[in-house]
């Protein structure tokens, strides 16, 4: 009977460690992070032209699209992967070095 309980108890704190795998601010991070790339992909759209026989060069292949939208949508990547690693400032390692 003990055992049941204690396999029980076991079950309880894994389950609770996985419910906080991230904390408010890591979430803040990660929606400032997907904010920055849908404004990326907001810069990158546009260029149609209203006549399917003309091309315009300097909408299509502008600096705005070309350049600046991916570096955008490459920033708004690199704040994911910082809100995804990022620890509490509180929280300690737990690693073997004590």
């Amino acid at each position: 009977m003990a055992e049941v309980k204690k396999q029980e108890v076991k079950k309880q704190n894994v389950a609770a460690k996985a419910q906080n795998l991230f904390t408010k601010e890591n979430y803040k991070w990660m929606l400032i992070g997907f904010i920055v790339i849908v404004i990326g992909v907001l810069l990158m759209i546009g260029g149609k032209s209203n006549d399917p026989n003309q091309f315009h060069k300097d909408e299509v292949y502008s600096f705005r699209r070309i350049t600046l939208a991916p570096i955008i949508i490459l920033a708004g990547l690199a704040i994911e992967i910082f809100a995804i690693f990022r620890k509490p400032a509180g929280q300690q390692q737990t690693s073997g070095n004590k």
